[in-house]
């Protein structure tokens, strides 16, 4: 079992930053994928970033590609995940996600961490 927590929420306004953290506990991450993704009320989870930690290999969804950054601390168990130039309509609930190599979906989720964007 991974435990996954997020931080880092919060307001910004447009055009600004913020940085999500997420620690993990209960297992090392070696063998696993980290991922980012985001749902806004009343539409689906969308994926946003992933990394595998081994290796470093990062994704990101075309929509946040160039603004944010998705990178981990092996000393602290944590993946983060830097979002730059952030849009009105990227107010979300941000959600830390993890999943062993090899296996294709996500199964282990944080609670999620709000943020919103003003205009």
């Amino acid at each position: 079992q991974v435990q996954l927590v997020e931080s880092g929420g919060g307001l910004v306004q447009a055009g600004g930053s913020l940085r999500l953290s997420c620690a993990a506990s209960g297992r090392t991450l070696n063998s696993y994928v980290m991922g980012w993704f985001r749902q806004a009320p009343g539409k689906e989870r969308e994926f946003v970033a992933s990394v595998a930690w081994s290796i470093g290999y990062t994704r990101y969804s075309d929509s946040v590609k160039g603004r944010f950054t998705i990178s981990r601390d092996n000393a602290k168990n944590s993946v983060y995940l830097q979002m730059n130039s952030l849009k009105p309509e990227e107010t979300t609930v941000y959600y830390c996600a993890a999943k062993n190599i090899g296996v294709q979906k996500f199964n282990y989720w944080g609670q999620g961490t709000q943020e919103t964007v003003s205009s």
